[in-house]
């Protein structure tokens, strides 16, 4: 019994021990671009964060706390981190509502919906830094095509602080609406029809269908939409880089365009500008885990 036993249980390890290293050849890729596009340049952050580093002659010593003190300090911070939250805050509410309220146009919409999901969803396919070249272009009071309308009547569209705002709000909102109805789609799909004919079967309205049946089987959908929403709010930086160049007078600075010029332009500090970073690091941290919590189910808490 014993010498049957033993070739067997020799197989079983040698089969066990292929398929562990099958799987670590399988996760091996994804590692290793973890690894390097992640772990490293976190690690490299972190170090600058902590040192006197000059945009040019390297690492010069330890600098604790005075990165953070200066980040912190510095005379556009706050205004940046205002900016940033209140930029945040309208195009979460205005890709969320806009998303769903497209979603729920093409999903029951029978002679057209084949168009209009393609129509919604084409400008999702033009790269962010693209969408804002060419809006750029349309704003232009020079070169754009409505140049001579914009002269007669005096209209500009990022020579103010509230144009530039609501100018690069409306090219986000044209870039990623269909992105966010497509999210939205497939949580509408994933709902059963079950439920609808038993809310219709009890007499419930449209709104009231929506209010107590849509709305609560799409939280996490809407817990998905808003982390990502919130999250590529608060790392803007193409958009407002291209269009506006945090102006006029600094009126449309984020916190990232701030790290861009704190590393690469006036204080040529990379030691500053990776204070800043981890310290966006860590508020998109609690940021993103108070919104999970806020959204998580009660059964499940």
């Amino acid at each position: 019994m014993t010498s049957t036993a033993s070739p067997r249980l020799t197989r079983r390890r040698r089969t066990a021990s292929g398929g562990a290293v099958q799987g670590w050849l399988y996760a091996a890729p994804t590692a290793l671009f973890v690894l390097g596009l992640f772990v490293v340049p976190l690690a490299l952050v972190l170090q600058m964060s902590a040192s006197d580093w000059p945009l040019l002659g390297g690492n010069q010593g330890i600098n604790l706390p005075d990165n953070y003190v200066d980040a912190v300090n510095h005379r556009l911070f706050w205004d940046s981190v205002r900016f940033t939250l209140l930029y945040t805050l309208i195009t979460t509410v205005l890709l969320i509502g806009l998303g769903l309220g497209l979603a729920l146009l093409v999903q029951e919409s029978t002679r057209w919906k084949g168009f209009l999901r393609t129509a919604f969803l084409i400008p999702s396919a033009l790269g962010l830094a693209s969408a804002s070249l060419l809006f750029y272009v349309l704003y232009s009071p020079i070169a754009g095509p409505f140049a001579d309308l914009m002269r007669a009547w005096g209209i500009t569209f990022l020579g103010t602080p509230e144009g530039a705002l609501w100018s690069t709000v409306f090219l986000i909102v044209w870039r990623y609406a269909g992105f966010y109805m497509l999210l939205m789609l497939v949580g509408l799909q994933g709902i059963p029809d079950d439920v609808y004919e038993a809310a219709r079967i009890d007499g419930a309205g449209r709104w009231q269908t929506f209010r107590h049946i849509t709305v609560p089987l799409l939280r996490p959908t809407f817990a998905l939409t808003i982390v990502m929403c919130v999250t590529g709010s608060l790392l803007a930086f193409e958009q407002f880089y291209i269009l506006t160049k945090g102006g006029p007078d600094n009126s449309t600075m984020t916190v990232v365009q701030l790290i861009y010029n704190v590393a690469f332009q006036g204080q040529n500090s990379l030691g500053i500008a990776g204070a800043l970073s981890v310290i966006v690091l860590i508020a998109l941290i609690v940021i993103n885990v108070f919104q999970l919590r806020a959204f998580r189910r009660p059964e499940e808490s």
